[in-house]
């Protein structure tokens, strides 16, 4: 049932074909089943699975604590995936499962009593606490640059050096290769997770140009929200 061996390649690859229309292991907000389904893998999946490999770059940018406080209970990794019980409802979230356990106004026969006024209001009350202590969502970007250098003698560890050199508030740099472009140049291909609303494209396109002695161009391959 659901998920088996995650550390293998067809582990990932079933990890790959489920997560191609979800952005989560489950809902609409990152919660305690994508800790669990992350914390079983080895490392990073390989750059063919890209949907796996964007909720693994996704998730690499949370830190633990912050992870510890997402909702839901953690259950074991078979629970989860293709195979890990009856799918949810479409437009079926977290949100939805807390609000039908609260009976907000119980039956009619109690609404006639005073017990059922405190009740009531007693469940109101838990209500309104549990909405205030869900984390807001974070909106982020999954971007790929092709940085290009000048030569063929350029250094690309340097290149690759520099590029990693930049840090921000909500930027975490990912995975790279070098891929080869004519005559013996190669371009170093560097993805990175962003939130939307701290860091830009420009932002750094602008940042890495300005190590002009290594790097000629940068491009945008891929722009991906997760």
């Amino acid at each position: 049932m659901g998920f088996g061996n995650i550390k293998s390649k067809d582990g990932q690859k079933q990890l790959n074909d489920f997560l191609a229309d979800r952005s989560y292991i489950e809902g609409y907000v990152p919660s305690q089943a994508d800790v669990v389904v992350f914390e079983a893998m080895s490392g990073a999946p390989s750059a063919d699975l890209c949907h796996a490999l964007r909720w693994f770059n996704h998730m690499s940018s949370y830190k633990k604590p912050e992870m510890q406080s997402w909702p839901g209970v953690k259950q074991p990794l078979g629970n989860y995936g293709p195979k890990g019980g009856a799918p949810a409802a479409a437009g079926d979230d977290d949100d939805d499962d807390d609000d039908d356990d609260i009976d907000l106004f119980g039956s009619d026969d109690e609404a006639e009593t005073a017990a059922a006024e405190k009740l009531k209001e007693e469940r109101l009350a838990a209500y309104a606490a549990k909405k205030s202590k869900k984390p807001a969502l974070i909106a982020k970007s999954m971007i790929i640059l092709d940085v290009k250098p000048w030569d063929d003698e350029t250094d690309m560890a340097e290149v690759e050096k520099s590029v990693r050199s930049i840090a921000t508030d909500g930027l975490v740099w990912g995975t790279s290769k070098l891929v080869p472009l004519a005559y013996g140049i190669k371009k170093l291909q560097i993805s990175c997770v962003v939130e939307d609303d701290k860091v830009g494209t420009d932002f750094l396109e602008e940042s890495i140009t300005a190590f002009e002695d290594y790097v000629q161009s940068v491009d945008v391959a891929a722009f991906n929200k997760i």
